[in-house]
C-alpha cells in the first residue's frame, strides 16, 4: 500500500487531488444533465490524462475539467496551454487507437468545462483535433 504523503506539501497535493475529484464529478453530472453519456473518467495514458470521456450521440467527447476558486489569476479556461492541448490530443489518439479507431475514422471533439468559483462555463469544441 502506498504511503500517504505527510507535511504541508503532501497535504496540499492530497487536498488538490480530492478537490479535483469533487469538481470532476460535478462536471460529469453537469454534462449528463446536458445530454452527454458518460464513458470513463481519469484515464491515464502514455503522455497524458483524460479527465472525462463522454458521448454526444455518435461523437466521442474528451473533456478537460478546470477549476479555479476565483478569477484573480485568470479564469479556469485560460489555464489550458498549447502544451496541455497537445498532451490531451496525444492521450485521446492513444485511447482511440486502443479501440481500433483514430481521428480520421471517428467523430470526436475536445471540450473544456471551466469552473470558476461556482460558475460553470462549458466550451464545446474548445480546440481542434489537429491541434
Amino acid at each position: 500500500m502506498a504511503a500517504i504523503p505527510s507535511g504541508p506539501i503532501g497535504t496540499r497535493a492530497l487536498n488538490q487531488r480530492a478537490t479535483g475529484a469533487v469538481y470532476e464529478q460535478q462536471a460529469r453530472r453537469y454534462l449528463e444533465r446536458a445530454g452527454l453519456t458518460f464513458t470513463a473518467a481519469n484515464v491515464t495514458l502514455r503522455g497524458g490524462e483524460l479527465d472525462l470521456i463522454m458521448r454526444d450521440r455518435h461523437i466521442w467527447v474528451f473533456v478537460e475539467v478546470r477549476y479555479r476558486r476565483n478569477a484573480h489569476f485568470g479564469d479556469a479556461a485560460a489555464s489550458i496551454t498549447r502544451r496541455k492541448q497537445q498532451r490531451l490530443l496525444h492521450a485521446a489518439a492513444v485511447w482511440l487507437a486502443q479501440r481500433g479507431a483514430s481521428f480520421d475514422t471517428v467523430d470526436c471533439r475536445f471540450d473544456v468545462l471551466a469552473i470558476t468559483g461556482k460558475a460553470f462555463n462549458w466550451l464545446p469544441n474548445a480546440f481542434a483535433a489537429q491541434g
